[in-house]
Parts: structure tokens; C-alpha cells; sequence
């Protein structure tokens, strides 16, 4: 006799490891790879240029996320997607050593990133179906724990591994990215196979039911034209693709910046420092920062909070201003420079993420929020893609100067939001 699947299970058993499974894939295809590809010799511009092409995925997911409500369930999608992330892994380990491992990974990171965002659709959605009302509230702190404990997981401790593989195969660098790429492999398989067996089987989680009446491609493409026909709808597109203009050309050559040599204006630090200071203090940072920014907003609303968001998003910049001019050798001054600098983009990226849940309001807003992410990543890969080319133009000190005029942006469209008083705001009981 067949057992029975779960309806439910204990959220502690799948959400802390779903949420790491959705955080690690992103963290390697965006930052990791840039860390691997500087070790292994590539221009700043060409990897500026060709990692920011791998936010494409996270631009297009609102594209094919319907495709993922209609065609089988959430839980097919979650457990399929990670089998498939952990065979790109293995996929990199395997083809770093060759000749042409820049044009293979990179094929690869393509297919890897397609992955993690069709991932990202489905286990956003399956935690709204595994989880009662109040258990979705309840849980919201841990899986954004977990996301961020991912992001120190693979942008702090696989880079410090990789470092330390560096050294102990006396300089095979390629080898050792191989080893940290395997590693992430299995740690994939583990999650495929925990998963498979461990989600809970809801009984909502089916694939959705369209209206026989009307065709799918006109309810499809209605969803569209509803967004853009909400009000004020061009100030908001432009706050989407501008507030983090200066921000995404900085994320982009911090890792070079920190790696490359003093003699050509970086910090010259190794690998593993690297690690610690950006994956594991800068990541810190910037969770305590978006902390503190939901609490402020609990407390006064965004209305309030907007314009001292940001500036404290944008003037911690001058942060690396400052270590590109005077390339301190002090470990504990760069750590601090950093993590000022993370924990007031994390501070000031809270207006950002509520003003797409604004944005987003009303009939179809879980579609719409996905629009609103697809303009996120598209003001990222953008300025991301031209970024490598600026700093080998001006050097890292005019870079970092530059990055602060591209601040500027960011505070003129701030200039054309509305925010309704007490957004944000929590609520007396």
C-alpha cells in the first residue's frame, strides 16, 4: 500500500534549506564568477561586459513565469531545477581546466542563471502554497536569514576554500576553482535529493487552471498592459532603472578592485581575504543595514524615510574613494571601509524593495512585482555591462570618482516618486 504524501511539514525542515538552494546559485553567477575570472586572468572589461549579460535571465523571468503556473507543479519545478544546477556546477568544475574555459563557463553560467530564476519563481510561489497565512509571516525573517546566510556561503566560505586550494596546489588556480566548483556540485545534489524527498506535497500546488474563454497569450499580454497603465508609471520605471545606477557599476569591480595589485591601484589582497572582507564582513553589513531600514519604515513609513534613505545608500561610495586613494595596508580599515559601504546599501535599498511592493498593488500584483524585478536586474546588467571598460579607461581612483557622479541619477528620480503617507508604516494594534 502507497504511503501517503504530506500535505504539510514542519516549515523548519524545507524553508531554511530552500531559500539557501535559491540564494547559492545567484550569489555564484553574479559575484563568485567574477572573483574566479579575475584569479584566472580575465580583463576587468571583459568581465564586467560578459557577467552583467548573465542578469539577462532575472530581466526575462517575467516572461516565462506563467509558463511555470501552467505547466506542472511548483514542487516539480524546485526539485528539476536544482538537479540541473548542480550538473552546471559540475559542468563548470569539469571544463575549467580546458583551453576555452572562459566561452564554456560562461555557456554554462547562461544555463546555470535561467535556472536559479526559474527556481526563483518556483519556490516563491511554493512558499505561499506550503505555508498557512500566518506561517508566511511568521517565516518571512528566516528564509531572508537564509538567503543571506547563501550569500555568505558562496561569495565568504567557497571563495576563502578557493583560496586556500590557491595555495595548496602551489598556484593551480584553475584547478583549484575546479575543486570549489565540484564541491558546489554536490552540495546541489544533496539538496535535490533532501528536497525530493522532504517538500511537502500541498494540495493547491497544481498546475493552474486557465479560463477556457479567453486566450492565454490575451490574458497574458493584458497583465502587461495593465502595468503600464498605472499611474505615474514612467517615474516609476525610471526610479526602477536609476536609483542603483552608480551601485551597479561599484558591484561590479569591487572584487577586481581588491584582488588586483597595488602597483596598478588596487589592495593587492589574496583570495581568501577577499572572502572575509567582501563575503562574509560585507554581507554582514549589508543584512544589518536592511534590517535596520524594514525597522525604520515599520516605525515612521517610507514617506518619511525616503530621502535620508537615499543618501545613506549613496554617500558610503565614497568609502572606496577613499581605499582607491590611499590603498591602506590595515586588514581591520579596509573591512570597515567595506562594511560601511554594504551597510548603507543595504540601509538604503529597503525604499527600493517597498516601492516595488507599491508599485505592484493591486490586481495581478504578484505578477507585477516580477515585472518590477525584471527592471531591477535590467538597471543592474546595464551599467554592469560598460562599468569594466570605464574603470580600465580611468583607473580605479577616477572609477570610484565616477561611480560618485553616477549618483546623481539616483537622486533625481527620487525627486519623482509618490509615496502615500504612512506606506510602509506598521500598524497600531
Amino acid at each position: 500500500m502507497a504511503l501517503a504524501k504530506p500535505a504539510t511539514r514542519n516549515p523548519w525542515a524545507w524553508v531554511t534549506t530552500l531559500y539557501l538552494a535559491q540564494g547559492i546559485p545567484y550569489v555564484v553567477v553574479m559575484t563568485v564568477s567574477v572573483i574566479m575570472y579575475k584569479r584566472l586572468g580575465i580583463s576587468n572589461t571583459d568581465i564586467a561586459l560578459y557577467t552583467s549579460w548573465l542578469y539577462l535571465p532575472w530581466v526575462l523571468k517575467p516572461l516565462w513565469s506563467p509558463l511555470v503556473e501552467i505547466f506542472r507543479t511548483k514542487r516539480f519545478w524546485i526539485v528539476t531545477m536544482q538537479l540541473v544546477i548542480g550538473a552546471a556546477l559540475a559542468a563548470v568544475a569539469l571544463t575549467l581546466p580546458l583551453p576555452g574555459y572562459f566561452q564554456y563557463t560562461l555557456a554554462i553560467f547562461w544555463l546555470m542563471a535561467f535556472s536559479s530564476s526559474t527556481h526563483d519563481i518556483a519556490a516563491d510561489g511554493f512558499y505561499m502554497l506550503g505555508l498557512e497565512q500566518h506561517q508566511q509571516a511568521a517565516f518571512v525573517g528566516v528564509r531572508s536569514t537564509f538567503y543571506r546566510i547563501a550569500m555568505i556561503t558562496g561569495q565568504g566560505l567557497l571563495v576563502v576554500v578557493a583560496g586556500q586550494l590557491e595555495i595548496n596546489l602551489e598556484g593551480n588556480i584553475a584547478m583549484a576553482w575546479a575543486i570549489t566548483f565540484g564541491i558546489l556540485a554536490g552540495l546541489f545534489l544533496v539538496f535535490f535529493v533532501y528536497h525530493k524527498f522532504i517538500l511537502p506535497y500541498p494540495v493547491t500546488d497544481t498546475p493552474a487552471v486557465r479560463d477556457t474563454s479567453r486566450s492565454p497569450m490575451a490574458e497574458f499580454f493584458n497583465i502587461f498592459v495593465l502595468f503600464f497603465k498605472k499611474k505615474n508609471i514612467g517615474a516609476a520605471i525610471a526610479f526602477l532603472l536609476l536609483y542603483r545606477f552608480a551601485e551597479a557599476q561599484l558591484v561590479k569591480l569591487v572584487s577586481p578592485f581588491l584582488l588586483d595589485a597595488r602597483a596598478v591601484g588596487g589592495i593587492g589582497l589574496t583570495t581568501s581575504e577577499v572572502g572575509i572582507v567582501y563575503g562574509t564582513v560585507g554581507i554582514i553589513a549589508l543584512t544589518l543595514g536592511g534590517l535596520l531600514g524594514g525597522y525604520v519604515v515599520s516605525r515612521h513609513g517610507l514617506k518619511f524615510w525616503l530621502w535620508p534613505m537615499v543618501f545613506i545608500i549613496h554617500a558610503p561610495d565614497l568609502a572606496f574613494v577613499y581605499l582607491s586613494q590611499v590603498q591602506p595596508v590595515s586588514f581591520i580599515l579596509i573591512n570597515l571601509a567595506v562594511a560601511v559601504e554594504q551597510f548603507g546599501y543595504g540601509f538604503g535599498f529597503t525604499a527600493y524593495m517597498l516601492y516595488m511592493i507599491l508599485i505592484a498593488d493591486g490586481e495581478h500584483k504578484t505578477a507585477h512585482y516580477a515585472i518590477c524585478t525584471g527592471f531591477m536586474a535590467l538597471g543592474m546588467m546595464i551599467p554592469g555591462m560598460f562599468s569594466g571598460a570605464v574603470q580600465e579607461w580611468l583607473g580605479y581612483q577616477g572609477f570610484f570618482i565616477w561611480v560618485i557622479l553616477s549618483t546623481i541619477p539616483g537622486f533625481l528620480v527620487a525627486t519623482l516618486v509618490k509615496i502615500p503617507a504612512g506606506f510602509g508604516k506598521k500598524e497600531a494594534a
